[in-house]
């Protein structure tokens, strides 16, 4: 049997080992190329490794080929026989070498990512450190004009606070979590009476005037963290209580413990004394316009019954029973008609003189009708009348009467305690334009319940038949008539040593000739 011819195989053969060697070295150099542009890539250094290994089985593989062929073709195939298994070895070794680079071709592309990855973030953190220390480059370079802008700013602020602290009119405060005064502005000392130099150390409790009020406050601060317009009393340095609107917030420290509370306070006392005396001038002039009305009804029924009574005295003698009856009933007459005048000057009837009087010479004139009274029940009368004092517009009939009554009430008042003192002043006020008279007793003086109502029509103290409790009243409105005010004092307090003594003080407060706006009103 004739074989097929071997030449085409060959020749094959040998052109394949050929063309693997080309295509090898051609890997092998453009991994090269690669590898010399990025050194540092780990990929192309691979292949760089693995193509120089292919490149070098590729070498040995083909070189045995064509080694086996032409040995062949030129009868020696006893030494291909020889160099065979050398060739063999050489190529297993070249696979095996070529393997191993392919096995871990995976675990080093692992690696590279890794480091990749790595390389990213590094590189992504480096750029954020460029931007940060650009940012700091430029925060150093304004740094010292952001400084100067702020101190500008801290400076304003802190300086309308402290404008605020200093110049208010109200009280500004700020006190620590066991209700210490830390910081008081002058006007809230000067409110309480304490000194702004050298102050006493102060508490809420040396404030507030009653515990109840400053347990409440202490709840609500502390439950809805502020407290608004409350009303409440604080208690000066001498004692005297005044009314405060208060506002106030709680303060807490970064961890949210209570650290204390700062506040507003309003002084309300003038205010609500404003009020007080409106509320009285209010209730006073709807008194007055029923009293007006009622004593003209009255004094019609009066005129009659002591017209009549008077007729039919002339008809019965004054020692019979009639007789003596008719006088009763025109005795009794005589004292309503007098309730009736009396009502009718509370109520402002009556006109009123308009002239120029010296309120001393009226009260000397009222002195010298009830002295000799007066020192009948051991009353002894003691006068500081201004020699300078200014003169007044008004009516002196109805100033007399005014006095009259005011020295009556004194001369009751001692009267049940067997004597005492009876003092009558007058003098200019500071500003010139009003004088101050006042009458001052040692009696008992003037309940507190019974204070507020002294001015009111018919009440009175005293016992049945000594009055008809219209003294005051006739008194209040002829004073509001001529443009001024009646003050009470109950127990006086001395405005030299401060020392409290029992009696009453009325102060009558007039306006003088020269404040034209407060003339008698017509």
């Amino acid at each position: 049997m004739n074989g097929l011819p071997m030449f085409p195989a060959n020749v094959t053969d040998m052109a394949g080992s050929v063309l693997i060697i080309v295509f090898s070295f051609l890997s092998f150099r453009y991994a090269y190329l690669l590898t010399k542009k990025q050194p540092d890539n780990f990929l192309w250094g691979f292949l760089f490794y693995f193509c120089m290994t292919l490149a070098a089985f590729a070498i040995s593989r083909a070189m045995g080929h064509l080694v086996k062929q032409v040995l062949f073709i030129s009868g020696n195939e006893e030494e291909w026989k020889i160099l065979a298994p050398l060739a063999g070895g050489f190529n297993t070794l070249l696979m095996t070498s070529l393997a191993a680079v392919t096995f871990y071709y995976h675990k080093g592309i692992e690696g590279f990512r890794a480091i990749e990855e790595k390389a990213r973030s590094l590189k992504t953190a480096n750029k954020k450190l460029k931007r940060t220390a650009t940012q700091l480059y430029e925060i150093n370079i304004h740094l010292e004009e952001m400084v100067e802008d702020r101190t500008r700013e801290l400076s304003a602020s802190e300086k309308k606070f402290r404008n605020f602290f200093t110049n208010s009119k109200d009280m500004v405060f700020f006190c620590d979590g066991e209700n210490r005064l830390v910081k008081m502005n002058a006007s809230g000392l000067k409110m309480l009476g304490y000194p702004v130099l050298n102050t006493p150390p102060l508490t809420l409790h040396d404030m507030f005037q009653n515990e109840v009020d400053l347990d409440n406050y202490l709840e609500e601060i502390r439950s809805r963290h502020f407290v608004q317009d409350l009303e409440i009393e604080f208690a000066m340095a001498d004692g005297t209580v005044i009314n405060i609107l208060l506002s106030a917030t709680a303060v807490y420290d970064d961890v949210g413990e209570f650290i204390g509370c700062e506040g507003i306070a309003k002084d309300l006392t003038r205010l609500k004394t404003m009020m007080s005396q409106l509320a009285s001038s209010e209730k006073m002039a709807s008194i007055g316009q029923m009293a007006a009305g009622v004593a003209h009804e009255i004094n019609t029924p009066l005129g009659v019954i002591l017209g009549y009574s008077q007729l039919l005295m002339d008809d019965f003698p004054p020692d019979t029973e009639e007789g003596q009856n008719l006088q009763v009933i025109e005795r009794q007459t005589k004292t309503c008609r007098k309730i009736v005048a009396d009502l009718l000057k509370f109520s402002r009837q009556a006109e009123s003189a308009k002239e120029d009087i010296s309120l001393n010479e009226v009260m000397i004139d009222v002195l010298a009708v009830s002295e000799h009274s007066l020192s009948m029940d051991h009353i002894r009368v003691h006068q500081d009348l201004a020699a300078d004092l200014q003169s007044i517009v008004g009516d002196a009939g109805k100033l007399r009467q005014v006095f009259i009554n005011l020295i009556n009430n004194a001369h009751h008042a001692m009267e049940e305690q067997g004597g005492g003192e009876l003092f009558i002043s007058t003098h200019n006020q500071q500003d010139s334009k009003k004088i101050m008279a006042t009458v001052r007793d040692t009696g008992h003086g003037i309940p507190d319940k019974v204070r507020p109502n002294i001015f009111d029509p018919f009440f009175t103290t005293k016992t049945v038949g000594k009055g008809t409790g219209l003294g005051l009243s006739v008194s209040y409105g002829i004073i509001q008539e001529h443009g001024g005010r009646i003050e009470v004092e109950s127990p006086v307090v001395d405005n030299t040593t401060g020392e409290t003594t029992a009696g009453t003080a009325f102060h009558v407060i007039l306006p003088t000739a020269l404040d034209e706006s407060q003339v008698i009103k017509q």
